[in-house]
């Protein structure tokens, strides 16, 4: 049994307490690795690691910071096999997906901070027969990201790429549900030269672990994604030790679709919107708003194409969708399909557990399930699910639509489909979202700033949003 390892001041190494838990592939059931089961001590042990490498990293060039972040973005990409099927196999995703999604994103979120940071620039304001004030902006020292289970690499790398290519050091926290391709990491970070202390990769739970970056006093900064009650806990930690906070929390969000569509692209684009990585995306669409002489055909031909999806083991070419991540999230996921069915609404594809040929009998497979009849108020249509569940409802006018994909405490990301093009901009105005997609879902442009409203979040990723949060603007004012 392969037990994973921290990776602190440039090398592997066992947890203090030589403490580990198990880590269970989801496409099985089986336990295939251990994982290490940190506390304080290796949280300590990191952060001295750090604050001794900051003075080096922070005090090199930009070319030369850069060079390194391309040479670790070039190193997972000449490993891109092993990644796909690390990420795969922990994640439960199928293999094609993360060929094509999680690991290439992954590349390309660090070579796109290692060479923006070059032209990463600040402001100067002249005042005319008086001076100039003009602005600096230095890295903040050792910070501390979180990151999620269900784009584990993906979203690893989205936080630690800025905060490394801004000059910090960097105390790092895989999900302890997925933690294989943050694991493997940190050969790549040696390889590509990296100095020792500049990343920390701890593994271990939330409760313990996580809770000792969020309340260490030397760590700064905090860049956490997940969920939003973790994220208030966060805030309410944090916050009093004035801390700096990106929290990128929950999502439940709404596809609007009109009845002036092109239907072809909008239904294959729906169906890739509720259902890519079993539902398990932030940015998800899990309530479909239909305008109702467009709802009985998009029923029909969403039920029809979705009930032919095939659910299988993630090494499946033809597989459209792997395991949810584990056992406790399958759990979770069918019973709020239950709930679902005592809310009244009636199922009209999937709502229940796969079982496959061994060896993947045990695995943890969900049918993709569509629901209609229910209420926007009701409970399925307010909490977040996070698997690969949908509503669908009708609606008679554009003010109905936005009143109820408003009606939630979440305001992450919306997708509007219309040929109108006023409407499209008026409509995507309204949404209380931090992102809306206009006949489409999940265009990324990493130049652009990425996070949600109200109980979805707090700042913003991407972009010179990343590299501001990363860094700290000091005002300099020379007379005249």
């Amino acid at each position: 049994m392969e037990k994973l390892q921290n990776f602190v001041n440039g090398v592997y190494c066992p947890p203090v307490s030589a403490k580990y838990f198990d880590n269970f592939e989801p496409a099985t059931g089986e336990v295939y690795s251990l994982i290490p089961d940190s506390d304080t001590q290796d949280v300590d042990a990191a952060v001295d690691a750090a604050e001794k490498a900051f003075p080096i990293w922070s005090g090199m060039s930009l070319e030369e910071r850069s060079k390194i972040l391309v040479r670790l973005s070039e190193g997972i990409e000449n490993r891109m096999d092993e990644f796909v099927e690390a990420e795969s196999r922990d994640n439960g995703k199928p293999m094609s997906l993360a060929a094509h999604v999680d690991i290439p994103r992954a590349v390309s979120n660090f070579h796109f901070f290692a060479t923006a940071i070059l032209h990463f620039a600040s402001e100067s304001h002249y005042m005319e027969g008086v001076g100039v004030n003009y602005t600096t902006r230095k890295p903040i020292g050792v910070v501390g990201c979180i990151s999620p289970w269900n784009l584990p690499l993906y979203l690893f790398s989205w936080k630690i790429a800025p905060a490394l290519a801004a000059g910090n050091c960097v105390i790092a926290k895989p999900s302890e549900v997925t933690p294989y391709t943050a694991y493997l990491l940190g050969k790549v970070a040696q390889e590509a030269g990296l100095p020792p202390g500049v990343l920390n990769i701890l593994h271990g739970t939330g409760a313990q672990v996580g809770d000792a970056i969020v309340k260490h006093p030397k760590i700064k900064a905090i860049s956490f994604t997940g969920g939003t009650k973790t994220g208030e806990y966060i805030a309410r930690t944090a916050g009093p030790m004035f801390k700096k906070l990106s929290l990128e929390l929950g999502g439940k969000n709404a596809n609007i679709i009109f009845a002036d569509c092109d239907f072809e692209d909008m239904l294959n684009t729906t169906i890739r919107s509720s259902f890519a990585n079993q539902g398990q995306i932030c940015l998800c669409g899990s309530r479909i708003f239909i305008e109702r002489p467009l709802y009985e055909k998009f029923k029909q031909a969403f039920v029809e194409k979705v009930s032919r999806s095939k659910v299988s083991f993630p090494m499946d070419p033809a597989a459209k969708l792997g395991a949810v991540v584990s056992k406790s999230h399958m759990e979770k996921v069918l019973s709020y399909i239950e709930l679902a069915k005592e809310e009244g609404g009636a199922v009209l594809t999937g709502g229940h557990r796969v079982y496959l040929e061994a060896p993947y009998e045990n695995g943890y497979y969900i049918a993709p399930t569509i629901i209609e009849g229910l209420a926007y108020t009701c409970r399925t249509n307010q909490e977040e699910i996070f698997g690969p569940v949908v509503t669908i409802t009708p609606f008679d006018t554009e003010e109905e639509a936005l009143m109820m994909a408003n009606s939630t405490e979440y305001g992450l990301a919306g997708t509007v489909w219309t040929s109108n093009l006023k409407r499209a901009h008026r409509v995507a105005d309204n949404l209380h979202a931090g992102i809306v997609w206009v006949n489409a879902w999940l265009v990324r442009d990493l130049r652009t700033p990425f996070g949600g409203v109200k109980s979805s979040g707090v700042g913003r990723e991407g972009g010179w949003e990343a590299l501001r949060f990363f860094t700290e603007a000091k005002n300099i004012f020379i007379k005249s």
